[in-house]
């Protein structure tokens, strides 16, 4: 049962997302949601269409589950309701695409530029593909096509793309949209009769960046004005780049549209690891004027990992609190603010045997001497890593981890865990180890 008024909790929760979010995706997709209450603390959310619910579910499930705690059954206690279309105001704010001979208005976000964007080996390809596109539209790779999962970056890649072909060719038209937006768009226009203007728009343009062409599928009738636009401006050599959460052959699009997007350049933007985590979080929290320890970041790097937009949600949740409360930032105040964004490694393969195989290989020695009594330091750090990943990987009590390393005590479990954690913030070598250790278990 919510212990707030399920409206009250709707508008901490918005008050959040203005903070987490970027203008543009707050505007685009919490914005227009209206909140009333139903029956049993329920609430209830009014959305314009299912893009924005099934966006809203993707995207902010996480978030939502901290405000509105999850029914016995796992359900969130939230229905949805699909507005009914008001005529008279859609009419008035339909307004068709500007003519052809007025410069694109992009809503670009101004944060999203290559400036920003941090490099590191899961991104570096696809970062220089965007550059190159950007230095040299429609010569370089046409159509690019950026797949990943949420959060890892797409989108800031094709502003970045879209901000740097403005100042760098002033002359081109350059037009970005989400793949919703487009939809609607066309709607609007075919209700206005005014469908001829907007081919007109899109086919002069120069630089055309499409955000989540995956909103596309199933859509027959939308799908085929918009290859049929793609191929006008393919033919006339001018640059497409596409974003999408999967690659091409795995979208539910016809044979056709998914050929054309393979004919260029089809880059993937992978998960960042832990160092180029660590870089973003302090980036960002520079750009905040927040000071934060390496590492803390480190702390707060190995414990949220999926994408760099929950670094930055945890990132902004942590600067309100230590602006209001007057603090450091110090992994007591990160644990105390951030624990239940913390995320854990899928333990089921993982094994206090499989670590201390692993660990034996990596220090060299025998997996009898980390279960034995030896003091030997050659001996004892490797136990102790050996530990600390137990604790972090397994889902168990101390005293039971402990007792399978040749029965130790609950106590030195927790010693090792700690000295471990403390001398991974200052030593970069048993990071390295570290994480080499954990791909190993986890794959």
């Amino acid at each position: 049962m919510l212990t707030k008024a399920p409206k009250q909790s709707w508008q901490e929760f918005v008050q959040c997302m203005e903070d987490c979010c970027t203008a543009t995706e707050f505007q685009n997709w919490i914005a227009p949601i209206r909140a009333s209450e139903g029956e049993k603390d329920e609430l209830v959310l009014e959305v314009p269409n299912i893009f924005v619910q099934e966006y809203l579910l993707e995207n902010f499930k996480a978030h939502l589950e901290n405000f509105f705690p999850p029914l016995p059954s796992g359900k969130l206690p939230i229905a949805f309701e699909i507005a009914e279309p008001k005529r008279k105001e859609t009419k008035k704010a339909a307004a068709p695409p500007p003519p052809s001979n007025d410069k694109p208005t992009s809503l670009l976000n101004p944060g999203y530029t290559f400036e920003h964007f941090i490099e590191g080996p899961s991104n570096q390809f696809v970062k220089s593909a965007a550059f190159g596109v950007a230095m040299r539209p429609g010569k370089s790779y046409n159509p690019l096509f950026i797949h990943g999962g949420v959060g890892l970056g797409k989108t800031h890649l094709l502003h970045a793309i879209g901000h740097f072909a403005q100042q760098k060719h002033k002359r081109l038209k350059v037009h970005c949209i989400t793949t919703e937006a487009f939809i609607n768009t066309l709607v609007d226009n075919l209700r206005n009769k005014s469908i001829d203007k907007m081919k007109r728009f899109y086919r002069s343009l120069d630089v055309l960046l499409v955000d989540d062409i995956q909103f596309l599928q199933n859509r027959l009738n939308f799908e085929e004005e918009f290859a049929n636009m793609f191929e006008a401006l393919i033919n006339q050599n001018k640059q497409i780049v596409i974003t999408s959460d999967k690659p091409p052959g795995e979208l539910k699009l016809s044979e056709r549209m998914i050929a054309r997007m393979e004919w260029g350049l089809v880059a993937n933007m992978g998960v960042p690891d832990l160092e180029t985590r660590v870089a973003i979080l302090q980036h960002k929290a520079e750009q905040k004027g927040l000071k934060i320890p390496h590492k803390v970041a480190f702390f707060i790097a190995e414990r949220i990992y999926n994408n760099v937009r929950q670094l930055e949600g945890a990132l902004n949740r942590l600067a309100a609190y230590s602006r209001m409360m007057g603090l450091d930032v110090t992994e007591e105040i990160v644990e105390g603010t951030l624990s239940e964004l913390f995320q854990k490694a899928p333990h089921k393969r993982v094994s206090v045997d499989n670590i201390l195989k692993s660990v034996a290989v990596m220090f060299g020695v025998r997996v009898s001497d980390i279960c034995g009594s030896s003091r030997a330091k050659n001996v004892a750090f490797p136990r102790q890593v050996a530990m600390y990943l137990a604790k972090e990987m397994i889902n168990d009590s101390l005293m039971k981890l402990a007792a399978s390393f040749g029965g130790k005590t609950h106590s030195t479990l927790l010693h090792a865990w700690k000295k471990i954690s403390n001398q991974i913030g200052n030593d970069d070598t048993l990071r390295r180890q570290i994480q080499m250790a954990r791909r190993n278990l986890e794959n």
